[in-house]
């Protein structure tokens, strides 16, 4: 049987929501174990001068225990 644990991360990107996903998860591969999924909670961007200057996405980083 297996056990799974899920944290919420945030990720920034000056590229695009699918680049911030990207960095959020490789990110949190480097302190979790086991990755096994992730979902996009919210998304937003920051926007100067009527240009977007950062994609941000809130994520839900799900993890297996181990034993």
């Amino acid at each position: 049987m297996s056990i799974a644990k899920v944290t919420e991360v945030i990720a920034s990107s000056g590229k695009s929501f699918e680049d911030a996903i990207a960095q959020g998860i490789a990110r949190a591969n480097k302190t979790l174990e086991n990755v096994s999924g992730a979902w996009v909670k919210s998304q937003q961007v920051e926007v100067e001068e009527g240009r977007i200057t950062a994609y941000k996405v809130t994520l839900k980083i799900v993890f297996v225990l181990n034993d």
